[in-house]
């Protein structure tokens, strides 16, 4: 496949993604953002489901391959730069290794920068935060 998208220095574009389903209250919620390359991006449209390209591990990597959290692919955009992608995903499980739905449940104070303790995000099982997805 020939993707004109524009990857950076190591070949790598970010991916945003969003729920696609209704599921548990969460329509629409941005799920996570991860790193792609081309390989990742062939992968995912071939099988149908998220793979990505893990920069701590330098390897191609299946969303859910150890905890059985899988995205399986709905739609997709480029952005108007095209450097940016965004999936529209049906998520089976939680889509942060925290056990968390979202990778984005701690919301920051405007004005002080603080944390503010997560409310009604987490999943039935908030799990073990410094825990990865291999190790679940």
């Amino acid at each position: 496949m020939d993707f004109d998208f524009r990857f950076n220095a190591e070949g790598l574009i970010p991916a945003i993604v969003q729920q696609a389903l209704a599921s548990q209250h969460h329509y629409g919620r941005v799920l996570m953002m991860g790193w792609m390359n081309r390989e990742s991006i062939e992968q995912s449209l071939s099988k149908g489901f998220m793979h990505y390209w893990s920069r701590s591990r330098n390897k191609l990597w299946l969303k859910g391959e150890t905890s059985g959290n899988v995205q399986k692919i709905i739609r997709w955009f480029v952005d108007c730069d095209r450097d940016t992608l965004l999936f529209f995903v049906d998520q089976k499980g939680s889509a942060c290794h925290s056990g968390s739905q979202s990778c984005f449940f701690s919301e920051l104070d405007a004005k002080q920068g603080t944390v503010i303790p997560p409310k009604g995000y987490l999943s039935t099982s908030e799990g073990d935060f410094s825990k990865k997805e291999s190790e679940r």
